[in-house]
């Protein structure tokens, strides 16, 4: 059994972004950091971190696209496929008409 999926609010994530990266000097170490406040906000560590790897490409500190853009691209993306499918029905609704054109009897 998996354990079940915690939400946390964006100021909860901003708030234990900037506690990991305030403690980076004083625990000597970014894992170090991390974990201990990982586990002062009830999260995995591993979740901090892509958060923290987030903030630091919105900041652009890390080569990435920032959230934005990702967000922008999934858009574009959601767009190019719902044109693609409205192009396909197009196509075909073509194709039958013609042919139904041509199969029509002339008068």
């Amino acid at each position: 059994m998996g354990a079940a999926k915690k939400r946390y609010s964006a100021e909860v994530r901003k708030r234990a972004v900037q506690l990991a990266l305030n403690s980076v000097v004083k625990r000597g170490s970014r894992c170090a950091a991390i974990e201990s406040v990982a586990g002062k906000i009830g999260c995995a560590p591993q979740t901090l971190h892509k958060w923290v790897a987030n903030a630091e490409r919105d900041a652009g500190k890390r080569p990435g696209l920032t959230t934005a853009e990702r967000e922008r691209l999934k858009q574009l993306e959601r767009e190019n496929r719902e044109l693609r499918r409205a192009n396909e029905i197009l196509r075909k609704a073509s194709a039958f008409f013609a042919q139904a054109e041509l199969d029509r009897r002339p008068k």
